[in-house]
Protein backbone atom coordinates (compact mmCIF):
# COMPACT_ATOMS: atom_id res chain seq x y z
CA UNK A 1 0.00 0.00 0.00
CA UNK A 2 2.98 2.31 0.73
CA UNK A 3 4.22 2.52 -2.34
CA UNK A 4 1.04 2.56 -3.89
CA UNK A 5 0.72 5.99 -1.53
CA UNK A 6 3.83 7.20 -2.81
CA UNK A 7 2.97 6.56 -6.46
CA UNK A 8 -0.48 9.05 -5.76
CA UNK A 9 1.64 11.56 -3.92
CA UNK A 10 4.06 12.27 -6.26
CA UNK A 11 1.04 12.04 -9.01
CA UNK A 12 -0.48 14.64 -7.28
CA UNK A 13 2.47 16.64 -6.95
CA UNK A 14 3.06 16.46 -10.43
CA UNK A 15 -0.32 17.73 -10.99
CA UNK A 16 0.40 20.34 -8.90
CA UNK A 17 3.32 21.26 -10.76
CA UNK A 18 2.22 20.95 -14.02
CA UNK A 19 -0.99 23.13 -12.82
CA UNK A 20 1.09 26.08 -11.44
CA UNK A 21 3.27 26.39 -14.46
CA UNK A 22 0.18 26.47 -16.55
CA UNK A 23 -1.47 28.75 -14.62
CA UNK A 24 1.69 30.87 -14.45
CA UNK A 25 2.25 30.95 -18.39
CA UNK A 26 -1.66 32.14 -18.78
CA UNK A 27 -1.04 34.94 -16.23
CA UNK A 28 1.96 35.87 -17.95
CA UNK A 29 0.45 35.77 -21.75
CA UNK A 30 -2.74 37.96 -20.13
CA UNK A 31 -0.16 40.24 -18.90
CA UNK A 32 1.59 40.86 -21.98
CA UNK A 33 -1.60 41.21 -23.75
CA UNK A 34 -2.81 43.54 -21.51
CA UNK A 35 0.51 45.75 -21.74
CA UNK A 36 0.25 45.44 -25.71
CA UNK A 37 -3.23 46.49 -25.93
CA UNK A 38 -1.66 49.57 -23.20
CA UNK A 39 1.15 49.99 -25.78
CA UNK A 40 -1.16 49.96 -28.82
CA UNK A 41 -3.72 52.37 -27.03
CA UNK A 42 -0.70 55.17 -25.75
CA UNK A 43 0.50 55.02 -29.55
CA UNK A 44 -2.98 55.79 -31.31
CA UNK A 45 -3.32 58.22 -28.99
CA UNK A 46 -0.15 60.06 -29.41
CA UNK A 47 -0.70 59.25 -33.38
CA UNK A 48 -4.61 61.28 -33.58
CA UNK A 49 -2.89 63.80 -30.98
CA UNK A 50 -0.47 64.45 -33.31
CA UNK A 51 -3.08 64.11 -36.44
CA UNK A 52 -5.18 66.84 -34.82
CA UNK A 53 -2.47 69.03 -33.91
CA UNK A 54 -1.17 68.84 -38.10
CA UNK A 55 -4.22 69.26 -39.63
CA UNK A 56 -5.38 72.42 -37.04
CA UNK A 57 -2.46 73.97 -37.91
CA UNK A 58 -2.63 73.46 -41.48
CA UNK A 59 -6.19 74.93 -41.55
CA UNK A 60 -4.58 77.97 -39.01
CA UNK A 61 -2.11 78.62 -41.57
CA UNK A 62 -4.10 78.30 -44.60
CA UNK A 63 -6.82 80.78 -43.10
CA UNK A 64 -3.60 83.77 -42.39
CA UNK A 65 -4.12 86.57 -44.60
CA UNK A 66 -0.28 86.49 -45.89
CA UNK A 67 -0.56 82.98 -47.06
CA UNK A 68 -0.08 82.66 -50.62
CA UNK A 69 -2.14 79.27 -51.60
CA UNK A 70 -3.17 78.05 -55.22
CA UNK A 71 -5.59 75.88 -56.45
CA UNK A 72 -6.06 73.63 -59.23
CA UNK A 73 -8.84 70.93 -60.10
CA UNK A 74 -8.48 67.56 -58.73
CA UNK A 75 -7.58 65.05 -61.56
CA UNK A 76 -9.74 62.43 -60.57
CA UNK A 77 -12.23 64.22 -57.90
CA UNK A 78 -14.53 66.31 -60.18
CA UNK A 79 -16.00 69.50 -58.59
CA UNK A 80 -12.99 69.23 -56.20
CA UNK A 81 -9.60 71.80 -56.11
CA UNK A 82 -6.22 70.81 -54.67
CA UNK A 83 -4.63 73.29 -52.71
CA UNK A 84 -0.67 74.22 -52.93
CA UNK A 85 1.34 76.14 -50.53
CA UNK A 86 3.73 78.33 -50.93
CA UNK A 87 7.38 77.63 -49.23
CA UNK A 88 6.05 78.99 -46.19
CA UNK A 89 3.40 76.78 -46.32
CA UNK A 90 4.45 73.42 -47.20
CA UNK A 91 5.95 72.60 -43.97
CA UNK A 92 2.47 73.26 -42.62
CA UNK A 93 1.14 70.29 -45.89
CA UNK A 94 3.93 68.17 -45.23
CA UNK A 95 3.19 67.70 -41.73
CA UNK A 96 -0.74 66.79 -42.41
CA UNK A 97 0.33 64.31 -44.98
CA UNK A 98 3.13 62.85 -42.36
CA UNK A 99 0.64 63.01 -39.48
CA UNK A 100 -1.82 61.35 -41.80
CA UNK A 101 -0.13 58.39 -43.01
CA UNK A 102 1.02 57.98 -39.11
CA UNK A 103 -2.47 57.80 -38.38
CA UNK A 104 -3.45 55.27 -41.21
CA UNK A 105 -0.50 52.72 -40.04
CA UNK A 106 -2.48 52.82 -36.27
CA UNK A 107 -6.22 53.11 -37.50
CA UNK A 108 -8.09 49.92 -35.59
CA UNK A 109 -11.35 50.64 -37.54
CA UNK A 110 -12.41 51.68 -40.62
CA UNK A 111 -14.66 54.04 -39.17
CA UNK A 112 -11.55 55.81 -37.84
CA UNK A 113 -9.88 55.88 -40.71
CA UNK A 114 -13.09 57.01 -42.99
CA UNK A 115 -13.25 60.10 -40.20
CA UNK A 116 -9.93 60.37 -40.46
CA UNK A 117 -9.65 60.99 -44.16
CA UNK A 118 -13.03 63.70 -44.03
CA UNK A 119 -10.73 65.71 -41.86
CA UNK A 120 -8.24 65.60 -44.64
CA UNK A 121 -10.36 66.27 -47.48
CA UNK A 122 -12.51 69.23 -45.15
CA UNK A 123 -9.17 70.90 -44.57
CA UNK A 124 -7.57 70.64 -47.77
CA UNK A 125 -11.38 72.34 -49.50
CA UNK A 126 -10.51 75.14 -46.79
CA UNK A 127 -7.46 75.44 -48.07
CA UNK A 128 -8.33 75.41 -51.66
CA UNK A 129 -11.28 77.78 -51.11
CA UNK A 130 -8.77 80.10 -49.36
CA UNK A 131 -7.17 80.59 -52.61
CA UNK A 132 -10.06 81.89 -54.08
CA UNK A 133 -11.54 83.12 -51.30
CA UNK A 134 -9.97 85.95 -49.12
CA UNK A 135 -9.04 84.78 -45.25
CA UNK A 136 -12.68 86.21 -43.87
CA UNK A 137 -14.12 85.16 -47.08
CA UNK A 138 -13.89 80.91 -46.88
CA UNK A 139 -17.50 79.78 -46.79
CA UNK A 140 -18.94 78.86 -43.85
CA UNK A 141 -20.06 75.92 -44.98
CA UNK A 142 -16.54 74.41 -45.35
CA UNK A 143 -16.10 75.01 -41.99
CA UNK A 144 -19.21 73.33 -40.91
CA UNK A 145 -18.59 70.20 -42.78
CA UNK A 146 -14.48 70.46 -41.00
CA UNK A 147 -16.15 70.34 -37.70
CA UNK A 148 -18.79 67.71 -38.44
CA UNK A 149 -15.96 65.45 -39.65
CA UNK A 150 -13.95 66.30 -36.30
CA UNK A 151 -16.14 65.37 -34.14
CA UNK A 152 -17.04 62.53 -36.31
CA UNK A 153 -13.13 61.75 -36.27
CA UNK A 154 -12.85 62.57 -32.26
CA UNK A 155 -15.83 60.30 -31.18
CA UNK A 156 -14.75 57.39 -33.72
CA UNK A 157 -11.46 57.76 -31.82
CA UNK A 158 -12.78 57.74 -28.39
CA UNK A 159 -14.27 54.96 -29.11
CA UNK A 160 -11.17 52.81 -30.37
CA UNK A 161 -9.62 54.19 -27.46
CA UNK A 162 -11.95 52.64 -24.96
CA UNK A 163 -13.52 55.75 -23.76
CA UNK A 164 -16.54 57.34 -23.49
CA UNK A 165 -18.37 59.62 -26.47
CA UNK A 166 -18.81 63.09 -25.15
CA UNK A 167 -21.70 65.05 -27.03
CA UNK A 168 -21.32 67.20 -29.51
CA UNK A 169 -20.39 70.23 -28.85
CA UNK A 170 -22.10 72.93 -31.18
CA UNK A 171 -20.57 76.02 -29.88
CA UNK A 172 -17.64 78.22 -32.00
CA UNK A 173 -14.40 75.89 -32.27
Amino acid sequence: MSVLGNAISALAVLLGVLLGGWLAVRNQERQWRRDHERQWRDIRLSTYNEFVSAYRQYVAFALEPAARISAVPHPRLPNELMPFFDEAGRPYKERLESAWIAARLVFESHETANAGLQVVTAARQVAAARAIHGAQDVPSELFAQLWTAQYTFVASARRELGLRVLPRFDGVE
